[in-house]
């Protein structure tokens, strides 16, 4: 269950108003709840890494370990969930595009079994280009971190 105040500083948010917020879908939807989103600041999401992840199949046999690039991916899902609820998007069509990445540095491996943590800030936030910094950790344990930024744009033409 979802407690979504608006008079509250912070919201938390359930996977189906995630999915409202993202167009991302399984496979590649990595945020599956937000704990804390303090509009226009931070964003606290969750990604319970499972067994189950296609991924695992791959990367590695006898040791499952969550591909980097997917952590700075799930990063950048939080950050497109505190975009458009900081920017008032949800309900717009409006998506927000992944344009770079920088500093990102691995410090311990995610395996089966983790709850992902995903700590996200704004650094700038402007009207059609934003960057965050991110951490992502385990059990308090700094697992990658990474700065980035993102553009806000209509989707493509079909």
């Amino acid at each position: 269950m979802s407690d979504r105040s608006d008079s509250a500083a912070t919201t938390r948010l359930d996977i189906r108003q995630v999915m409202a917020a993202l167009p991302h879908r399984y496979p590649m939807l990595l945020v599956d709840r937000v704990e804390r989103l303090e509009k226009d600041v931070s964003i606290t999401a969750i990604k319970a890494v499972t067994i189950n992840e296609g991924f695992f199949q791959g990367h590695f046999p006898g040791r499952p370990i969550m591909p980097g690039v997917l952590i700075v991916e799930a990063l950048a899902q939080a950050a497109g969930v505190l975009a458009v609820e900081s920017l008032g998007l949800a309900g717009t069509g409006k998506l927000v595009y992944f344009m770079a990445i920088e500093g990102a540095k691995f410090r311990a491996p995610v395996e089966p079994g983790c709850l992902l943590q995903l700590d996200v800030e704004f650094v700038q936030k402007r009207s059609s280009v934003c960057k965050f910094a991110g951490r992502a950790s385990v059990d308090g344990k700094l697992a990658a971190e990474a700065s980035f930024t993102a553009m806000i744009a209509d989707p493509p033409a079909a």
